[in-house]
């Protein structure tokens, strides 16, 4: 546990308290992921565009909880929030690009150019902004990790996912092309992928505030929660310092595979 003792170059021994950076962490994921690291007795910095659900965070979360209010997908909001950070809390350890999510499940053809924008935007140009910003600073000291929210949709695709199963096959190839460009520095890369996931807002957003849909997609299953993500980020962070969790994939016992799709002739 974090309050026993934390990270130090040496990895995870007892000797330092971990600053934690997690982009979207007003709801869902994020929430949890902040929490988990938090009862551990690291500092986290909690990142979203909503100001005051952040500051009820900062609230029930209390002093080692540090808002950052900021939108992933605007590159100048991006650089100034990060070289606004206070002094004891700019050396990020672990980076948690949890922001991001799907719009829409349109067939590409009648789908919203906008919803594709704004899946853009969070899931590939707010990873790669904070990933950059914080990254030099932790091959400088020689530690740190990057892990990245991607999803199961990067390998096994679906009618309506196009830009949504996209971006999360770019989060997957860029976690694994970054760990290339870092061997040798001791930062860490890893790409979460999970399957269905409730307890969240994803599929309130991805059908536009449509309750019902979206609670039709976890009907009469037990789905992963917010928790088990957090778990297993934790998991991977407090690995010893010479194991590199590339890739984990994760989905709700009552979830697997389908067959290919063929259209017949009738």
């Amino acid at each position: 546990m974090f309050g026993k003792g934390v990270w130090s170059r040496q990895g995870y021994d007892g000797t330092a308290i971990m600053i934690v950076f997690v982009t979207g962490a007003s709801a869902g994921f994020g929430t949890a992921i902040a929490k988990r690291f938090l009862a551990d007795g690291a500092k986290v910095i909690g990142t979203g565009r909503r100001e005051v659900r952040l500051e009820e965070l900062k609230k029930e979360l209390g002093p080692n909880f540090h808002p950052l209010t900021f939108d992933v997908g605007k590159r100048q909001q991006v650089e100034t929030a990060i070289a606004g950070l206070p002094g004891q809390l700019a050396a990020v350890d672990i980076l948690v690009n949890n922001a991001g999510g799907a719009i829409g499940l349109d067939p590409a053809q009648s789908a919203d150019l906008d919803d594709w924008d704004a899946m853009i935007d969070s899931n590939i140009k707010g990873l790669v902004y904070c990933t950059r910003l914080l990254l030099a600073g932790m091959v400088e000291r020689k530690k740190g990790h990057i892990i990245n929210l991607g999803s199961v949709a990067a390998e096994f695709p679906y009618p309506g996912g196009n830009v949504y199963c996209g971006v999360k096959a770019f989060v997957r190839q860029f976690s694994l092309s970054i760990r290339a460009d870092l061997l040798g520095t001791n930062v860490r890369v890893t790409d979460v992928e999970p399957g269905l996931a409730g307890g969240t807002e994803f599929s309130e957003v991805r059908f536009k505030g449509d309750k019902e849909k979206a609670a039709a997609v976890y009907k009469g299953v037990q789905p992963l929660l917010p928790e088990d993500i957090a778990d297993t980020i934790h998991w991977v962070a407090t690995r010893p310092a010479h194991v590199n969790v590339n890739i984990v994939q994760m989905m709700a016992t009552n979830q697997a595979f389908g067959p290919l799709a063929v259209k017949r002739d009738s």
